[in-house]
């Protein structure tokens, strides 16, 4: 077989008729500015050529399926793709069941699992090795046909003292997405969905004042009049004039769940509800939302409307573990599964090994080819630094990198060869010290006889690669070149690289003679303990730039979010809510905190940078004064992408329209009618300096600078995009395509563009997310215009520049989980450096160790 994949004359989006060889079997990293068309390459030219070869083999290929604009690819294997997009939302997913380690782990609890007898109290053990094999766990056929049985032939467990039947429990009463585990109240999701009092009703106000929002005064004027009628019948007094918080417990439950609901029934024992609204029939506020929640919860647009009356909290039930009592009670070594489950993983690892030796018969056993396998995945998730997770967390709440790094375990778990693995990033959110474990796992993958191309900015990553490829020089236009491949070295030979220039120590920051002193005030935060927070108390000074950092899991998106960002809107909204989780002192020397998570900016491809940062509004308004466009009576709605009037509709303004490949996941391809031009052919006759609505959407932020370089209420919002680093993002782009870090440095564009002389806290989760070190040094200059300006910002980083670049590092951990939530260390990068038991420290040292070499000229790489 060809040692290279050849990939001859590729040109898809910014490519320009590119020719390279990818070596087989060995780990490459594909490098480059931010935009330059590494993804282009990677994702819409090698993994779509893959996916329509694969689909072309099974007599499957039609026109809906795109081919990449490339002359030949020679060499291609199967492609497996792990890109940035979480594309798993539901609720009921976990980190057990997306690793199938919670699998495992029924099947030890429905063999090995105790459980009290109700009739003498002593330990029954075990169930029907039948019940499992109903399961169709096909991989252990072999070790269950030879597991111990104490059951009866009704398939009931058995005492074995006093010879009671218990019902036996099989894997699926130890399933929360199973009837006979899941926990009856929430239904397996270990929350409930509970009325919102504060969205429905304002308890200052009486009933005839519409104490009700939303109500209107002759609405509340009938629902008094019903409610008084229900007194009456009952015999006492209702009084609609009262505000609601005077309300006694009887007149709240009537008014809150009704005269058929067991909340107020238990005031009248005996007594028959009334059957008429006349005679005081009244359904309660709170019931008749619920009702209407189950009978059209379903549809989208009314549970749009109705959503924002709940809130979810913990299952009164099930405290959250999702599963019913019987399940619960059931222990191994001590533990129940839910305690199990909540572990972290590497003492999930711990416990395990206890099991086997305390547990199990020895090697013998079957059992212990379960745990062998349990062990061996438990082991590279800790190696790939996620060892602080719990199998019950949900994958809804794990960042990007999480959520790349479980599936690359699953990967190696797979023990597949011949394979073209493709990775975008899977370094987002590790701390440099898990670099290396992280790095071994890939190595593993590509020892199986695998080519593994990885998307990577990581100056450790590519220093491991066998091969680099570098795509440039620019971003956008500029982009779209080989500009070097091979060696770090034949990296660094080339001057047109900028990572060859970033590695040859010419292209890096430069650390500042003297860090900010900050304006002298602080934010105080005391007694911090959410999650894995130990009663932490932490000052974060103001006027400065300051890096919250520390190895993933220890409790940074904790004390960010959770504490500080929570504490900053229960001041600034005037929450009479307490803050249960620290005590924060400070706000009065703070105007306002905007706060910016790696959330998507829209849900849908109709969503993009233009109308988030609401340029694309300017846009419009310029087009629709065109006298093109008055001449057709066309207003600034007809220019947009999201109402009807311009759009095409087949594909209502997206440009691609959905193709559903039942096995295969669903792919997106352009529109039969606008051919991706996204509007109607008498709107794409309207044209600025010879530039249709659709051109402009198809610039780039530089390209659109240019353009509109005359029009200041675009000119100004885009030459903010463009100092962030965002100058190569198309404006068109949808929303669902962007990563985490360019998501966040487009909400930071919009905040930005808006005109503020107060002092502002700005709160940033790993911005640099997706970054080049070259792109890298304009957002820390960007950080720090914004400090200089008298602001204050505070960024969750791993980023070995923005670590030295900092004026203040606050490191958490020591480790991740339980083995975090403490501040090991709040200074400067260069008293950080010089503590001993910080892992970030030690790399701050070295850090502040080579950028000393760099400037004496001494760099080696």
């Amino acid at each position: 077989m060809n040692d290279w994949i050849k990939i001859q004359g590729a040109r898809e989006n910014n490519l320009k008729n590119i020719s390279l060889s990818i070596p087989r079997n060995k780990l490459v990293v594909l490098t480059g500015l931010s935009g330059s068309g590494k993804s282009t390459l990677a994702m819409n030219t090698l993994q779509q050529e893959c996916q329509r070869q694969y689909m072309d083999s099974l007599g499957m290929i039609s026109d809906f399926i795109h081919k990449p604009k490339v002359d030949s690819i020679e060499g291609l294997s199967p492609s497996i793709c792990i890109d940035q997009r979480h594309t798993n939302r539901n609720p009921r997913s976990t980190v057990g069941t997306t690793t199938d380690l919670y699998t495992l782990l029924r099947i030890l609890f429905t063999k090995s699992g105790e459980r009290a007898c109700p009739n003498c109290g002593s330990q029954v053990k075990g169930s029907s090795s039948a019940d499992i094999w109903q399961e169709n766990y096909e991989s252990i056929e072999t070790e269950i046909q030879d597991l111990p049985m104490s059951y009866s032939d009704e398939g009931k467990a058995v005492c074995l003292e006093c010879s009671h039947e218990l019902r036996a429990l099989t894997m699926s009463h130890f399933s929360f997405n199973k009837p006979e585990g899941a926990c009856p109240v929430c239904m397996g999701l270990g929350v409930e969905r509970k009325p919102n009092l504060q969205e429905i009703f304002d308890d200052s106000l009486s009933l005839k004042q519409c104490a009700l929002k939303g109500s209107n005064p002759h609405g509340a004027q009938l629902m008094a009049d019903n409610l008084v009628a229900a007194g009456n019948y009952y015999g006492f007094v209702f009084d609609p004039d009262k505000p609601l918080r005077d309300l006694g417990t009887v007149e709240r439950d009537l008014l809150y769940f009704g005269v058929y609901s067991q909340r107020f029934i238990r005031h009248f024992p005996g007594k028959t509800p009334p059957t008429y609204a006349a005679e005081g029939r009244f359904e309660g506020i709170l019931t008749n939302l619920e009702r209407r929640y189950k009978e059209r919860g379903h549809e989208s647009d009314y549970r749009e409307k109705i959503e924002k009356f709940f809130h979810l909290q913990e299952c009164s039930d099930c405290h959250g573990t999702k599963l019913n009592a019987d399940s619960r009670a059931v222990t191994l070594a001590g533990k129940s599964i839910t305690e199990a489950s909540a572990m972290p993983l590497f003492h999930l690892l711990g416990w395990l090994r206890k099991v086997s030796a305390q547990q199990l018969g020895g090697s013998q056993d079957p059992l212990m080819n379960i745990v062998s396998e349990m062990e061996k995945k438990l082991a590279r998730l800790i190696e790939v630094g996620v060892g602080y997770l719990s199998l019950d967390r949900s994958t809804v709440s794990l960042s990007l990198g999480e959520m790349q790094r479980l599936k690359l375990v699953s990967l190696i778990g797979a023990s597949l060869t011949g394979v073209l693995y493709i990775l975008d990033e899977p370094t987002i959110g590790l701390h440099p010290i898990d670099t290396e474990g992280l790095l071994r796992v890939l190595r593993q993958l590509r020892d199986l006889g695998n080519t593994v191309l990885v998307i990577e900015h990581d100056p450790d990553v590519m220093r491991a690669a066998d091969y680099l490829i570098d795509i440039g020089p620019g971003a956008g236009k500029q982009g779209g070149e080989v500009v070097a491949a091979g060696s770090v070295q034949q990296l660094i030979q080339c001057s047109r690289s900028w990572t060859g220039q970033y590695f040859a120590g010419k292209d890096t920051v430069v650390l500042p003679e003297q860090r900010r002193r900050g304006n002298g005030k602080c934010i105080e935060i005391t007694y911090a303990n959410r999650h894995n927070l130990k009663d932490v108390s932490v000052n974060i000074p103001l006027g400065k730039l300051v890096v919250l950092t520390g190895v993933s899991g220890s409790g940074k998106s904790t004390l960010m979010f959770d504490v500080l960002a929570r504490s900053a809107q229960l001041h600034f909204t005037q929450s009479t809510e307490t803050d249960a989780y620290a005590v924060v002192k400070g706000w009065e020397n703070v105007h306002k905190v905007i706060s910016f998570d790696q959330s998507p900016i829209g849900q849908t491809a109709r969503s993009n940078a233009a109308t988030y940062t609401d340029v694309y509004t300017a846009i419009r308004n310029i087009f629709a004064a065109l006298p093109e466009a008055k001449m057709r009576n066309l207003q600034a709605k007809h220019f947009s992408c999201n109402v009807p009037g311009g759009r095409c509709e087949r594909c209502q303004g997206a440009g691609l329209v959905q193709v559903n490949l039942q096995f295969l996941p669903s792919v997106e391809t352009p529109c039969p009618v606008c051919r991706t031009k996204r509007f109607k052919p008498e709107i794409l006759d309207v044209k600025y300096k010879n530039h249709s609505i659709s051109d402009v959407l198809a610039c780039s932020v530089k390209e659109g600078m240019e353009l509109f370089a005359d029009e200041p209420s675009v000119y100004n919002k885009l030459d903010v995009m463009c100092r962030i680093g965002l100058d190569y993002l198309i404006l068109g782009q949808p929303a669902t395509t962007l990563s985490g870090g360019e998501a966040q440095r487009v909400k930071l564009a919009r905040e930005l563009s808006k005109s503020s002389r107060h002092h502002t806290l700005y709160l940033l989760d790993e911005p640099t997310t997706g970054l080049h070190p070259h792109d890298v040094i304009k957002l820390i200059d960007m950080l720090g215009q914004l400090v200089d300006s008298g602001n204050s910002v505070v960024v969750i980083e791993h980023n070995t520049d923005v670590l030295v670049m900092a004026d203040w590092i606050i490191d958490m951990g020591p480790e991740g989980g339980l083995e975090g939530g403490q501040v090991l260390g709040e200074s400067t990068p260069e008293n950080i450096a010089e503590i001993r038991n910080s892992k970030t420290g030690r790399i701050v040292n070295q850090l502040l160790n080579q950028y000393q070499q760099n400037l004496e000229g001494e760099y080696t790489c």
